[in-house]
Formats: structure tokens, C-alpha cells, sequence
């Protein structure tokens, strides 16, 4: 049985997806293709929220094994149609994730963009494999600025997102700014630490305060 709020939540996302071609994939967020050479080739990867897969694409084709979890069956369909065409394989799980837990880990590489649900960090960080990568990004209530959306329960406050990082994760780049295609985002790269003894402050990386 699917809750009231999920079914509207997915019923929407089915609408917007439902239009998308199913082949050809569009670039890959610019985020991504920057922190390339911070990614592994091999292992598990999980996109959060990932839609209609134009990212799990990129992150199969580097070589990557990926598993995209959507709300929404449409956006999943149309991912795998997208890897078919290109000849890789994703696995794709439907899932309402505020309300169910995330696809077993250890997870080598967890990417969450353009997804917002706080209580979800400490479970994305318990996730990682001991060293997994974990790149986030959300634009911010500085974004609404120049922008009609996202609305600002779906943007961070300015600076937020450093107070999110939970103990265990260890920040390599942190920055809030505006992106090349006008939109201001927090962008997130961080760790798993490869001891309980190491924390999210033991190495400050790359951080750029708020603008």
C-alpha cells in the first residue's frame, strides 16, 4: 500500500519523466564531471534521487556497477532505456525514501544531487564503504535570488549544509557559489573515514565559506 503524500509525490515525478526521450542522455552534471578524477573506476555506486539517469549513465560507462533509486517508475524506465542504448547496466530500485531505508551498502561512491532530506545524511554516510566518496548538491535560498525555484524548502540556508556533515565523513571540498548555469548551490565532497576515530573536522579540505 502506498501512502496518500508517496502516490502524489510519484504521480508527479511520472508526469514530468513521462515526456523525457528514452535514448539519448543529456550531459552529465557539470558537479560530476568536475570531481571526476576523484572517482574510482570499479566498485558499487548508488544515485540517490537519480531520475532518469542521465548520471547513472556517466557513472556506468567509467565503469562503475550502479544502482539508481527513484521515487518514480517512469524516470526508472526511462534510465534503463537511456543504459540500454549506451550499453551499460544499471539496477534500478523504486523507493519513497523518506519512508524506507536505503538499498543495502557498502557503497563505494553514493552521489545525491538536487535532492534534499536532511535526516538522510547520517544514513548515507553509515553506507559508505570504509574510503567511499560521497558528492551532494543543493542549490541554495541564495539561488531564489536570480531563479523561480526550486521553492526554498527544497534550498539550504546559507552555510547549512557544512553544520549536515555527519561524524565519520570527511569533507575534501565544500563550497557554496554561483554555478555557470546561474544557479547557486552547496556542493558537497566528502569521505568515509577509514577509522571511528576520525571525524568530519580532522580534515578541513577544500572549503569555501558562504556567498
Amino acid at each position: 500500500v502506498v501512502a496518500p503524500r508517496a502516490a502524489d509525490e510519484r504521480a508527479k515525478w511520472n508526469r514530468r519523466y513521462g515526456g523525457i526521450a528514452s535514448q539519448q542522455c543529456p550531459a552529465v552534471a557539470p558537479f560530476l564531471r568536475d570531481n571526476a578524477q576523484r572517482l574510482p573506476n570499479r566498485g558499487r555506486c548508488l544515485d540517490v534521487a537519480g531520475g532518469a539517469g542521465k548520471n547513472a549513465v556517466w557513472l556506468a560507462q567509467r565503469g562503475l556497477s550502479v544502482t539508481i533509486v527513484d521515487i518514480s517508475n517512469v524516470g526508472l524506465d526511462v534510465a534503463q532505456a537511456r543504459a540500454d542504448h549506451h550499453g551499460v547496466s544499471l539496477d534500478g530500485v523504486q523507493l519513497d525514501l523518506r519512508h524506507a531505508p536505503l538499498p543495502p551498502g557498502p557503497w563505494d561512491v553514493i552521489v545525491s544531487l538536487l535532492y534534499l532530506q536532511r535526516d538522510l545524511f547520517p544514513k548515507l554516510a553509515a553506507a559508505l564503504a570504509p574510503g567511499g566518496v560521497l558528492l551532494f548538491m543543493q542549490p541554495t535560498l541564495t539561488n531564489l535570488e536570480r531563479n523561480p525555484g526550486p521553492p526554498a524548502r527544497y534550498c539550504l540556508k546559507p552555510g547549512e549544509l557544512a553544520t549536515l556533515v555527519p561524524p565519520g565523513l570527511v569533507v575534501v571540498s565544500l563550497t557554496e557559489a554561483w554555478s555557470a548555469s546561474g544557479q547557486h548551490q552547496a556542493r558537497l565532497v566528502a569521505r568515509r573515514a577509514a577509522s571511528p576515530q576520525s571525524h568530519s573536522s580532522s580534515t578541513p579540505g577544500d572549503v569555501t565559506p558562504p556567498t
